[in-house]
């Protein structure tokens, strides 16, 4: 049974997170400054390239479990929850470039952004809106998933040396605090889960 991700979707991963730091950092802050056709160009190659390497990233990620590595059972509510987390997040990494692209689209075909607050909002204003509350999400979502992530670590489920070369965890952890932690844990998705049972009935 596989333990590990292999080498090439660890590659994946990880100069993926670069990509992704580096949009961040590059973003345009000012529309006004896509009049710049060189900039307007290469926001849309960016994006573009962005878009198909999310969407390749999901074909092949897609084929390995969610707990890979991990050394025990894993609740059944923990992975949906788990799942529906990594889903959004690539929701997220779908929507961002596709908003861009709209917004340069919009933004060559002549739509700029309301002089007033006063005035009726436009489609660009619309689309902007929604890029800025895709991308605030993709925040939330993505230190989210790092709590998670490290919080497995600490619990030394095995989780975290599927992925990351370094600190890998030995064994699960003997601290009678985190074990105490992780129990109640467990007893919340017990208890969610017969919530949801109970719903179906």
């Amino acid at each position: 049974m596989q333990k590990a991700h292999t080498l090439l979707a660890k590659s994946i991963h990880w100069s993926f997170i670069l990509l992704y730091v580096y949009g961040i950092f590059k973003q345009v802050n000012n529309l006004e400054d896509l009049e710049d056709t060189n900039l307007l160009l290469f926001e849309i190659i960016f994006a573009t390239v962005f878009l198909v390497i999310v969407i390749l990233r999901y074909s092949y990620m897609s084929r390995f479990k969610t707990f890979l590595g991990s050394r025990e059972p894993v609740h059944i509510v923990h992975y949906y929850f788990a799942r529906t987390v990594h889903k959004a997040m690539y929701a997220c990494f779908i929507l961002l470039p596709l908003t861009g692209l709209m917004i340069a689209g919009l933004y060559s075909q002549g739509y700029t952004v309301n002089a007033t607050p006063d005035e009726e909002q436009t489609v660009i204003d619309v689309v902007l809106d929604l890029h800025g509350a895709v991308a605030d999400l993709s925040y939330m979502l993505i230190f989210l998933h790092i709590g998670a992530a490290i919080y497995s670590r600490i619990k030394g489920e095995g989780v975290w040396s599927s992925m990351v070369p370094i600190l890998k965890e030995d064994k699960p952890t003997e601290n009678e605090i985190v074990n105490k932690i992780a129990s109640l844990e467990e007893q919340f998705y017990d208890k969610a889960q017969a919530l949801f049972t109970w719903k179906k009935k």
